[in-house]
């Protein structure tokens, strides 16, 4: 009976992805990223994230993160970094689990005063659901630091592709405009607007207004 329930879902993920119609088009949400970093070497630091997703017009809990891995630095154009995430993800009132060991290529540089990001992500989704796929992330970012009575401030866009290699090729897609602060050297606080777009069954594209906010730590 439980094997038969478990095959059920696993079935429906498949077809519509999780989260893909947990909430109407249009969704109004919430989400709230916090993350510490701390520098264990030249270049090198040890990086620690939590994010909590709230849906249905910010009123439940749908998506939660915990993330850890090390990041490196090459002359501040070139990033490495490498990690694991565990992902909890609500789909009809049931927690499914996630292992995503990931790895981030990221290259930097400036053009005039503003600074451009690229950042390649290849993530190994394993799935204790359904079956195993990869999929790749590339998010281009452009931002424009300035100072401001004693605080550095960092307007910026941003757009992201993802594709898998479950057959469902690009799935998604988000833009994202917001603002950077850096209220002390060790303390960065960031909100922004975020449209997703989700291509769930049947090509139909559903969309999610987000507004995002993140606190980082860093030592």
């Amino acid at each position: 009976m439980f094997k038969n329930k478990s095959a059920i879902l696993a079935l429906c993920l498949i077809l519509t992805g999780p989260g893909v119609y947990a909430y109407d088009n249009g969704d109004f949400q919430i989400w709230q990223t916090d993350g510490e970093d701390i520098k264990i070497g030249k270049g090198t630091k040890f990086t620690m994230e939590q994010e909590f997703r709230f849906g249905e017009n910010a009123s439940e809990l749908f998506y939660q993160h915990y993330d850890w891995g090390v990041a490196c630095s090459f002359d501040k154009l070139l990033e490495l970094a490498f990690g694991y995430r565990l992902v909890l993800e609500k789909f009809q009132h049931k927690w499914l689990e996630e292992d995503e060991p990931y790895t981030n290529i990221t290259a930097k540089f400036d053009v005039w005063k503003f600074k451009f990001e690229d950042r390649n992500r290849i993530e190994y989704r394993h799935l204790r659901y359904a079956d195993d796929h990869m999929r790749y992330r590339n998010r281009s970012m452009l931002r424009y630091p300035f100072d401001f009575h004693m605080i550095k401030i960092a307007p910026y866009t941003s757009d992201e592709i993802f594709v898998s290699s479950n057959g469902r090729g690009f799935n998604q897609n988000r833009f994202q405009s917001g603002l950077e602060f850096e209220l002390t050297k060790y303390v960065k606080a960031d909100i922004s607007y975020m449209l997703q777009s989700l291509r769930g069954k049947g090509n139909k594209w559903l969309e999610a207004n987000v507004l995002w906010t993140k606190l980082k730590i860093s030592f």
